[in-house]
Order: C-alpha cells, then sequence, then structure tokens
C-alpha cells in the first residue's frame, strides 16, 4: 500500500500543488495595486520640496559658518551609500 500511495502524493504535490501555488502567486503579483501617475507627480514635487528644503540648508549653513568660524556643519557619513545628489 505505501509502495503506490507515496508515489501518487509525490506525483500530485509536484504536477498540481507546484503549478497551482505558482499560478496563485503570479496573480495575486497581477493584482498588486500599481503607482498612478497621481502618485508619481506627487513623487516628483516631494522630492523637488525635499531639494528645495536642502539648498535652504547649505545656505544656513554657509551664512553661519561665515559668521562664527569654528561652526562645522553635521552631514551624515558617505558611508552608508546614500547620495543627496543622485535622484533615482
Amino acid at each position: 500500500m505505501e509502495e503506490v500511495f507515496l508515489p501518487v502524493i509525490v506525483c500530485g504535490m509536484l504536477f498540481i500543488g507546484m503549478p497551482w501555488l505558482i499560478f496563485h502567486y503570479v496573480t495575486k503579483w497581477k493584482q498588486a495595486p500599481k503607482i498612478t501617475d497621481e502618485d508619481e507627480k506627487l513623487l516628483d514635487d516631494l522630492h523637488l520640496l525635499a531639494r528645495r528644503l536642502e539648498e535652504r540648508l547649505q545656505t544656513v549653513e554657509r551664512i553661519v559658518a561665515a559668521d562664527n568660524p569654528e561652526f562645522r556643519p553635521q552631514r551624515p557619513s558617505s558611508d552608508d551609500g546614500f547620495d543627496f545628489d543622485r535622484r533615482s
């Protein structure tokens, strides 16, 4: 009985279970919400705002550095891989 039962289970899992699992997640992936044009525009606006704020911060730091020669602006280390000038 076990000699027949085990191969039937293995074949069922291989030819029915695996394709069902793969197709199930492929359809879930295709039904996932996509980024809309409105969301993309909002992200661009936020990126431009962040750029403007960064420029303002640099201006304030230059003014403070001109008034106080001991001032050193606190910048994140470049070791973390983040680049302020890169737009993705």
